[in-house]
């Protein structure tokens, strides 16, 4: 009984850091320069409104929507922030301010991609995190919007790509088991 026992938990585990491999080679970089309906960042990580704003300003997309967006934050200050044209924000990028993690930033962000009828949208977030944050909105949006993923190259602690992980595996049991949803 213990020995059939101890198997499993071995083939657990092997199976367990089979997977964690794959989830590291799988970390993707930047996206190429093709053009979606929208861009949606979520707040949290160096360089992602960066990138989101940069692609922007190539006309990458249309608008932006910075998602879990603190409520005492105004547009002016991440202009200054920034350094960008208060006007950039004005015409083509969106606060939102209900999201407090990856799960709202995907309600959020569905609300708002619905609103707009858009079909396309790139995710772009810490390259580390972009495999659960797109599973997330891909869970909220449903088939009709093409999400792409577009990753920001970061430097993790190795425990953050195993929590990362563990959490990718949890959410992807909970949605197959129909839990949380």
């Amino acid at each position: 009984m213990i020995r059939g026992a101890f198997r499993i938990l071995s083939l657990g585990a092997l199976l367990w850091a089979a997977g964690f491999g794959v989830f590291l080679l799988a970390i993707p970089g930047p996206l190429d320069h093709r053009k979606t309906d929208a861009i949606v960042v979520p707040t949290g990580g160096a360089g992602r409104i960066d990138r989101g704003i940069a692609l922007l300003k190539e006309q990458a997309a249309k608008r932006m929507l910075v998602t879990g967006v603190a409520p005492e934050v105004r547009p002016i200050d991440l202009a200054r922030e920034y350094q960008e044209k208060p006007a950039l924000f004005a015409c083509c990028i969106d606060l939102g301010r209900e999201a407090v993690d990856t799960r709202s930033n995907a309600a959020e962000t569905a609300d708002w991609v619905r609103r707009h009828h858009y079909k396309s949208v790139r995710l772009v977030t810490s390259d580390w995190h972009l495999a659960r944050a797109r599973l997330e909105l891909t869970h909220a949006l449903g088939s009709d919007v093409a999400v792409l993923g577009d990753g920001v190259k970061s430097s993790p602690r190795y425990g953050i790509l195993v929590a990362e992980y563990n959490k990718l595996l949890l959410r992807r049991v909970a949605l197959w088991l129909g839990i949380g949803e």
